[in-house]
């Protein structure tokens, strides 16, 4: 088990990693948030057709350590396992210094065959998460899949959301500050301006339930 001993100042603004599972378009909503802000780390962690699950939990946990602050982790993809073990494999409780989490379109555990990069990390972690989190869904995903999600987010005591994350994901982004006002003072604002009416347009609306 790994112990974290440096305080949590008020003053220390979170670094903001973001772990894709896959390789990022331009436009894809990671890289722009990864413009916008100092804080906004991109985590690549290669292998992309052939991840290796111990390689991608051992480059998670060297970004978790070396940021000596806090840290909110946001995940796309098939990112969201190499989080999951990371949790198992260092034996993380309450007291460590990932603030919160969001996990956006896990893979689809219920049908592991469905996707061949799953073998790679064997059976899926399903203990509680020991941080705050959100597992985030496409709102157009087949119903099978949004189920799978719901499921995954209750095992993790993750709230789940439906959003539509084309463009900039202006939710997400407010998803976001909502993470870091666990931290007095921490909020972290892109280098540019946005339609408020957008981000309410955009407004998350949680999933009932199976």
């Amino acid at each position: 088990m790994t112990h974290y001993r440096y305080p949590r100042e008020q003053d220390h603004v979170p670094l903001i990693l973001l772990v894709p599972g896959v390789p990022l378009a331009e436009g894809h909503w990671m890289s722009r948030w990864a413009r916008w802000s100092e804080h906004c780390r991109l985590l690549e962690l290669g292998l992309w057709d052939e991840p290796h699950r111990n390689t991608w939990v051992n480059k998670l946990n060297l970004a978790i350590r070396r940021a000596d602050r806090p840290v909110v982790i946001v995940t796309d993809d098939i990112a969201a396992l190499a989080l999951a073990w990371w949790v198992e494999f260092e034996g993380v409780g309450p007291e460590n210094p990932v603030l919160g989490a969001i996990v956006v379109n896990p893979p689809n555990m219920d049908l592991p065959g469905a996707d061949r990069r799953l073998a790679r990390f064997g059976a899926c972690p399903r203990q509680t998460l020991p941080f705050t989190s959100f597992m985030v869904g496409d709102l157009d995903a087949p119903a099978t899949r949004q189920r799978s999600m719901i499921r995954l987010a209750k095992d993790w005591g993750s709230s789940p959301v439906c959003d539509d994350m084309r463009g900039d994901w202006a939710g997400g982004w407010m998803m976001l500050q909502d993470l870091l006002g666990e931290v007095p003072g921490a909020s972290v604002s892109p280098s540019w301006s946005y339609d408020e009416n957008l981000a309410v347009r955009q407004a998350l609306r949680q999933w009932a339930g199976i």
